[in-house]
């Protein structure tokens, strides 16, 4: 499946500033995305953070508006995955809006991952230049590395990128170009586990509702993209994305957009195998109001 790709102007800031390109986004920007393979170049409206390498330990990044909005349905719905074993997990695309280096124009790029404070636990606050926390339902993901060539053995100490849309479907730095929120970076334990506090994604036109990763072998080399082991989406499970776009008003663009996509024809998972894509969706318990936990294997050939 061939990547769209765009052209997108990344400026370079000064002394770890965050500089807004443009606000004029249209919504179909947001909805280019590619097939398998890593990263494109694309265009789209960002905000660019400079600053030094990120740190070395986790923790949470402090915003000022307190925990995130739930609704108030407290239904509580558990999905399961198939947990035993393990498959390689198929390389996706980055795209859209990665912020991991491979957004290139007339020379300059930028790379949140060389951006202080993108080594943290909690990814809801925005941290470059503004602290706004995203607003949604509360979710933590425990993702869980494991060697497929080597008997599904842990992978302790390698570093997680993730990112995501928010409630009503942008992503910060590109079409949210003020915040920074909902990215970071984590280190398995010697659980081979890594755990994210965030809210659940919504749901933009035209794609499954997802959750970005790149996969490093350490810290050091969580650096850009192009020394990722894997590149992967995590597919958010159906059950879970009805009740939480019907039950919290902060989802409400998702509702409509939910309906009009199938997992079975998404352009990135639709052609997984059954085993990869039961990998790929997390087992999921709780509720609107309280809050979910999701859990999900990375399988590496390595």
């Amino acid at each position: 499946m061939m990547e769209r790709r765009r052209a997108l102007a990344w400026l370079a800031p000064a002394g770890g500033a965050a500089i807004a390109a443009s606000t004029a986004v249209a919504a179909a920007a947001q909805m280019s995305r590619g097939g398998k393979g890593g990263g494109a170049t694309r265009s789209g409206v960002i905000t660019v953070g400079g600053g030094g390498r990120p740190g070395t330990t986790g923790g949470t990044s402090g915003g000022s508006s307190g925990g995130p909005s739930t609704g108030t349905t407290t239904t509580t719905i558990t999905t399961t995955s198939s947990s035993s074993g393990c498959v390689a997990d198929a390389s996706e695309t980055n795209v859209p809006y990665p912020a991991d280096g491979t957004n290139t124009s007339s020379g300059s790029t930028s790379n949140v991952l060389t951006t202080s404070g993108i080594v943290r636990t909690d990814i809801r606050p925005s941290f470059v230049s503004s602290t706004t926390t995203a607003q949604g339902v509360a979710m933590t993901i425990t993702l869980t590395l494991v060697n497929v060539n080597s008997s599904c053995a842990p992978l302790a100490g390698y570093a997680v990128y993730i990112w995501q849309c928010d409630a009503a479907g942008p992503y910060s730095l590109y079409t949210a170009p003020k915040e920074s929120y909902l990215r970071g970076v984590g280190v398995t334990d010697a659980n081979d586990e890594v755990t994210f506090t965030t809210i659940f994604p919504g749901c933009y036109s035209g794609r499954w509702p997802h959750i970005h990763f790149e996969v490093y072998s350490s810290l050091s080399t969580a650096t850009g993209a192009r020394y990722a082991s894997l590149i992967g989406q995590v597919a958010m499970p159906s059950a879970v994305c009805s009740t939480v776009y019907s039950g919290s008003s902060l989802y409400s663009s998702s509702v409509s957009n939910f309906r009009s996509v199938r997992l079975s024809s998404d352009n990135v998972f639709g052609d997984n195998t059954s085993a990869q894509l039961a990998q790929q969706t997390p087992t999921m318990s709780g509720s609107v109001s309280g809050g979910y936990a999701a859990a999900a294997k990375i399988g590496l050939a390595l």
